[in-house]
């Protein structure tokens, strides 16, 4: 089914192959040799390059670049997929380099689900159930578990791994290379082996807007969490006790409470 004008037709190369039951938006640009799935919905001004393959369950924006080889919707790497319907859902203004793979939900979530506005480099991989927030870089390679989360303004650097049912904050820099099997919590550089809290993301942060006041209150945060000699739980309630709950004290008290396979760890 096209919404497509005529117009819109000559953007399509004869030699796709796009599924009757397809539903392409307005002015999408489609290269020669794309495979276009049944049960996909496409917006508008998307430019989908040769070679990509759109599969089954895919749920794509407007604006987005889908680079050769890449395949979204693929059927989960999960013994557990049973065939259920479910989908892999791309936002708006997205880029998606050549050979990145998006890998549809499964029965736990239902949906694996990239925001808006972010960059997944060439090679990576998102697993089954995926949730990634806007505004994120994803380097070359770097590869997510089932059910990882991501949340706004991560930036992974290439040949990055992360563990399922990870949680990676908002605003981190992790370093290239790092296997992640914590969570990273927010504001912070992730780096070494094995990966541990190596400050905040000074530069992410100012590129970002925060001002002086606020990066002061998220530094003494985390010298309670990781350099007053309490254990987390305890740093976490003398932060409630001594500390203004402004949003961004809010949002790492959450994630660490909310941390189900811990956070990473402080290596002096």
């Amino acid at each position: 089914m096209y919404r497509a004008t005529q117009e819109d037709m000559s953007k399509i190369s004869p030699l796709a192959y796009i599924h009757p039951e397809a539903i392409i938006g307005e002015n999408v640009e489609i290269g020669p040799f794309v495979y276009i799935d049944r049960n996909v919905v496409i917006g508008d001004n998307n430019v989908i390059m040769p070679n990509a393959n759109i599969l089954y369950g895919a749920r794509i924006g407007n604006n987005n670049t889908i680079f050769p080889g890449a395949v979204i919707g693929a059927v989960p790497q999960d013994l557990k997929f049973r065939g259920e319907e479910t989908t892999a859902e791309i936002g708006d203004n997205n880029t998606i380099r050549e050979n990145v793979t998006i890998n549809r939900g499964t029965a736990a979530k239902g949906k694996t689900v990239v925001g808006n506005n972010n960059l997944l480099m060439e090679g990576v991989h998102l697993g089954h159930d995926v949730l990634v927030g806007s505004n994120c870089i994803l380097g070359n390679q770097t590869k997510l578990a089932g059910e990882v989360i991501i949340d706004d303004f991560a930036i992974l650097s290439s040949t990055v791994l992360v563990h399922q049912f990870c949680r990676i904050g908002g605003y981190v820099m992790i370093q290239g290379g790092s296997k992640i099997t914590k969570e990273v919590p927010p504001y912070v550089i992730a780096a070494r082996e094995p990966v541990s809290y190596c400050g905040l993301n000074l530069v992410g942060l100012r590129r970002r807007g925060f001002t002086h006041e606020q990066i002061d209150t998220i530094h003494q945060v985390y010298r309670y969490i990781y350099q007053s000699g309490l254990n987390t739980s305890m740093a976490i309630e003398r932060i409630k006790e001594e500390m203004e709950m402004t949003p961004e004290v809010e949002y790492i008290v959450s994630f660490v409470e909310g941390a189900k396979r811990g956070i990473i760890r402080y290596v002096d």
